[in-house]
């Protein structure tokens, strides 16, 4: 009986951490791809590896004849002021807002649309993974209202807007 106890304790603590990863992924409802194509400044972001400590980062989207994306993402790095540059493609998803991304052969990930400004002057953008969120715009900064309408997006869809990085511009 001990160890049914404590097997079930074990579960209810696992659902219990699983459930705080939970969010809505859903994409917009529909997307103007030409519209999105263009110079997009990141705000923030979560942190991760493959950006960790840049700076002035910015993504480059371009639609291609072939109805491909190219993506350029570019940055200067804090410690040792390299400026670096990363090219990749991408494609559309299954989902009107969701783009497939690939920065290394033909490994995709999702680039999930969560919300966008009515002008397209910004975006909210993560993937299925409650580990990645970023917050674009055309600008490099936003004013404080309008940042905050996006982070009780977020919020609402259950990210940990407190683990967000504001990036430099």
């Amino acid at each position: 009986m001990k160890q049914f106890t404590l097997l079930l304790a074990i579960c209810m603590m696992a659902l219990s951490c699983k459930a705080q990863d939970t969010i809505n992924t859903t994409t917009i409802k529909s997307l103007d791809v030409e519209r999105y194509m263009g110079r997009w400044y990141e705000l923030a972001r979560f942190d991760h590896s493959f950006e960790r400590d840049m700076e002035y980062c910015q993504a480059q989207y371009t639609l291609l004849s072939n109805g491909k994306i190219r993506v350029e993402n570019s940055g200067v790095n804090a410690k040792n002021g390299k400026h670096k540059v990363s090219v990749g493609k991408a494609k559309m998803g299954d989902a009107p807002g969701q783009l497939r991304v690939s920065f290394f052969l033909f490994f995709y990930s999702d680039y999930n649309i969560l919300a966008l400004g009515d002008n397209y002057e910004w975006a909210l953008v993560g993937s299925k993974s409650p580990k990645y969120l970023w917050i674009l715009a055309r600008e490099p900064k936003l004013p404080q209202s309008v940042m905050d309408d996006i982070l009780a997006i977020a919020q609402k869809r259950g990210y940990d807007t407190s683990k967000l990085i504001i990036v430099k511009q």
